[in-house]
């Protein structure tokens, strides 16, 4: 694909490097990694409050500070662990949010030990098939859904949380359960071109 101008994009990205690269590379492509999708629900509950862009700025961070995200060593961490957490300026140094790391871990894992898909799971709210939504202005763009107060709600019961409806919509954008891609931005097209191909699961 060839990059955009910063016209063409989707306006929220800005003109940020960093932003504007996650625009064109990441957001709004389907992504059915267990692993991934963990990471990235736990850092979209990290934004609560704040902008993408701060928890973007700070992904590396949070990929160092906790093991690369892997649930199996996360649930082990006790209050020494919590402290050097809160200790650490590459995250958000939040009580609440550094908890809900290990619990989402504890939610995540007893998908593992019933042998089902932590995937599998979330993309059964939108059918498989990321939904194509055919947006021409910002303003149109929704913040939340009756698919993602669905995933909310079940993620909750799950032991989930800083998994509000806003936030599951963000995380549901992100990862390409929903194209709201505008239909002018030139990664539409790619992106509902990924989404009609085979089958995802």
């Amino acid at each position: 694909m060839n990059q955009p101008n910063d016209d063409e994009r989707c306006p929220w990205c800005g003109t940020d490097p960093l932003y504007v690269d996650y625009h064109d590379t990441v957001w709004g492509r389907p992504e059915t990694d267990d692993l991934a999708l963990f990471e990235k629900l736990c850092l979209d509950g990290q934004q609560a409050g704040l902008s993408w862009i701060t928890i973007l700025r700070k992904q590396q961070g949070y990929r160092e500070a906790y093991d690369h995200f892997d649930p199996e060593k996360i649930v082990r961490y006790d209050d020494a662990k919590v402290a050097e957490l809160l200790a650490n300026p590459g995250i958000i140094r939040n009580r609440l949010k550094v908890e809900s790391i290990i619990r989402n871990a504890r939610g995540f894992l007893a998908f593992r030990e019933r042998d089902e898909s932590f995937a599998e799971f979330l993309w059964s709210f939108v059918d498989y098939r990321p939904i194509q939504n055919q947006w021409r202005a910002f303003e149109e763009v929704p913040v939340t859904t009756g698919e993602a107060e669905s995933m909310s709600k079940a993620l909750k019961k799950q032991g989930f949380n800083f998994v509000g409806p806003t936030i599951v919509y963000a995380f549901m954008q992100a990862t390409g359960m929903v194209n709201d891609h505008l239909v002018q931005c030139p990664a539409h097209g790619p992106c509902r071109e990924l989404g009609t191909k085979a089958p995802l699961f």
